[in-house]
C-alpha cells in the first residue's frame, strides 16, 4: 500500500468514526464513555493523517528540487 492509498484509507477511518460519534450523539441517552473512547481514536487518527500530509509534503518539495 502506498503512502497516498494509506492517508486515503485513514481519511475513510475517520469518516466513519465522524458517523459513529454522531449517531452516539443522538441516542436518547449518549454513552460518555463510549463518546470519549471515539473523539480520541479520531484524534489520533487525525494526528496520523497531519503527520503523514506533512511528510509527502516534504518528499514531494525535495523532488521537486533535486529536478
Amino acid at each position: 500500500m502506498s503512502l497516498l492509498e494509506h492517508v486515503g484509507s485513514l481519511r475513510v477511518k475517520k469518516s466513519q468514526i465522524e458517523d459513529l460519534i454522531e449517531q452516539e450523539q443522538h441516542r436518547p441517552l449518549p454513552d460518555q464513555s463510549i463518546l470519549t473512547r471515539l473523539k480520541r481514536e479520531k484524534l489520533k487518527i487525525k494526528e496520523q493523517i497531519n503527520k503523514l500530509d506533512a511528510h509527502m509534503s516534504t518528499t514531494s518539495g525535495t523532488a521537486r528540487v533535486l529536478q
